[in-house]
């Protein structure tokens, strides 16, 4: 099994990246693990003080958890990936199965390189570059539509938490990857050069 991390700033592309190796390399062979599907369960909070949490630095995620996941997966066993509510910021009852037999399992988030752990579990590590203009301006149009959120307590979680953290957890972690990708030329160059290896490793099975 080859664990791919893929890391960069919040609207950056690696949702994207990450959908187009599936693509290539295939559901049946690959799988997609969301960082994010890790946030910890703020149901405890009331909704002004979810809201108010940092979402966007390492404490909001239960990373032990991933990565307890991903060393089950290695070890040949099933996992329940958790499920979560972003406009409600509340972890969902329901999980999703990934059972063990994927050649690729994808793990993307902007601080899937912020830990040692982590990071020690990804066979392949990617941090994609985009500039904090086209960062915000997706992020915007992303929680605007999807989340519910408004554009006002958009850019203030922006200016207070998103673009701080950035620049404290997120843009060091560049310095952990094996490749760095910047623009759609770099993406689909990237999902190339990974579709041919697992294509080689699926002839060796």
């Amino acid at each position: 099994m080859i664990i791919i991390g893929i890391a960069g700033g919040t609207g950056s592309g690696k949702t994207v990246l990450a959908s187009k190796l599936l693509g290539r390399i295939g559901n049946d062979c690959a799988a997609a693990i969301p960082h994010d599907a890790y946030y910890k369960d703020l149901t405890h909070l009331s909704e002004a003080e979810r809201a108010a949490a940092n979402f966007d630095h390492p404490d909001s995620l239960e990373t032990d958890l991933l990565i307890t996941h991903l060393d089950q997966l290695r070890a040949g066993n099933a996992i329940g990936c958790p499920e979560y509510d972003f406009a409600h910021h509340t972890r969902l009852p329901s999980a999703r199965s990934i059972p063990p037999s994927n050649i690729i399992i994808i793990v993307e988030g902007i601080l899937v390189l912020s830990s040692e752990d982590l990071r020690s579990r990804c066979d392949v590590k990617l941090f994609v570059d985009t500039s904090a203009d086209i960062r915000l301006s997706r992020r915007l149009q992303r929680d605007v539509a999807e989340r519910g959120r408004s554009v006002e307590s958009v850019l203030r979680q922006w200016q207070e938490t998103a673009q701080p953290m950035h620049e404290r957890f997120v843009e060091p972690t560049r310095l952990f990857a094996d490749l760095i990708v910047s623009g759609e030329k770099d993406i689909e160059v990237a999902v190339s050069m990974i579709a041919d290896a697992v294509g080689g490793l699926e002839g060796q099975a």
